[in-house]
């Protein structure tokens, strides 16, 4: 099960990179969640998939009997996903507002502050 989630985080990260150097504005937002995703999952895989119990001590012992689930990358996941769609939101209205206003998806095409017809800066000083 270890070499098919390699294989699924190998396949995520090489898709959201793919997709990272597209010139579109919302292929960049997409290639940004699923480069997410995948490090999300190596996160959890690194972290040993086991179908142990949860890390829960009962009462009357001072440590658990048996093999327990490691809480800290699921807790980490948790956290790192929470994280990712409040940044996925805000690049979505941040892209939706850049395409309002320059009424452009291409990144190439963006490019107010560097007008055609001005002159190029100085090679050297």
């Amino acid at each position: 099960m270890d070499y098919v989630l390699a294989a699924l985080v190998g396949c995520f990260i090489a898709l959201g990179v793919y997709l990272l150097l597209s010139r579109s504005v919302i292929r960049m937002l997409l290639g940004i969640t699923i480069f997410g995703n995948g490090v999300n999952l190596l996160i959890f895989t690194a972290g040993r998939l086991t179908r142990e119990v949860a890390p829960i001590i009962p009462s009357g012992l001072d440590q658990p009997e048996g093999a327990i689930a490691n809480p800290l990358p699921q807790a980490l996941i948790l956290t790192a996903i929470v994280i990712g769609f409040a940044m996925f939101s805000f690049l979505l209205v941040l892209a939706f507002r850049a395409y309002q206003s320059l009424d452009a998806d291409d990144t190439d095409t963006m490019r107010v502050a560097e007008p055609v017809d001005e002159p190029n800066p100085p090679l050297s000083y």
